[in-house]
């Protein structure tokens, strides 16, 4: 299709994915058992069901029930949740029962050996990313049909991801993280300007946050 690109005038915004599952009430449990909000539990004619949970942060939801999707049980794979620190996240779901895989990133582009494969074929290699680059640490759980769910790293948005003048966190975690980074930067910051304490610092760690948003180039 060829044509020119023309900025969108109505937002479209993805909210609902559905998942499918064989067990609703096994299903209802386990994500409850995660801590997400439970939006929703609806039954009609026909032996309808639908159920709907919310991750916390989230803006999208997922739905799942009878007579919902025709899709097999455990088919739903490659299902993303972005957190900004991949280790706690992990711990937290250990906490909460389930089983998770250890932290890996991605190496190779063939998938060789008995290890399983990440999503594109690549090769699960042990630990988070050596260099802590966002989107590139990993840890992997499935539901009790194996819908597949990758928990992924992100700290700095590519370029565009972002509005920067619309920079928004969707929880106390995430800030936090924020400012953690931040801090360590400010610090690094202030050793190159001889060690002396700078009073602006409020106005740097703002400038700082924005930037990362909006995966704009950190200034020197």
């Amino acid at each position: 299709m060829t044509g020119t690109t023309r900025t969108p005038t109505v937002d479209l915004k993805l909210e609902v994915i559905v998942i499918p599952v064989s067990d609703v009430e096994r299903s209802k449990q386990f994500y409850a058992s995660l801590g997400w909000r439970l939006d929703a539990d609806f039954a009609g004619p026909d032996d309808y069901r639908v159920i709907q949970f919310t991750p916390p942060g989230s803006n999208a939801s997922v739905i799942f029930g009878k007579n919902v999707t025709p899709a097999a049980p455990g088919s739903a794979q490659g299902l993303y949740l972005v957190v900004s620190d991949i280790e706690a996240a992990r711990k937290e779901l250990l906490g909460q029962g389930v089983a998770i895989s250890d932290v890996f990133h991605a190496g190779g582009d063939v998938h060789v050996g008995s290890d399983e494969p990440y999503l594109f074929g690549r090769v699960r290699l042990s630990g988070a990313d050596p260099g802590r680059g966002s989107y590139r640490s990993y840890a992997s759980f499935s539901d009790p049909d194996g819908n597949g769910w990758l928990l992924q790293e992100v700290t700095a948005r590519l370029p565009g991801r972002i509005d920067g003048n619309a920079t928004s966190f969707n929880s106390s975690a995430d800030l936090a993280s924020a400012l953690r980074r931040a801090a360590a930067a400010h610090g690094e910051y202030e050793k190159r300007n001889g060690g002396q304490y700078d009073v602006n610092w409020p106005d740097w760690y703002a400038e700082y946050i924005i930037r990362e948003q909006s995966g704009q180039q950190q200034a020197a």
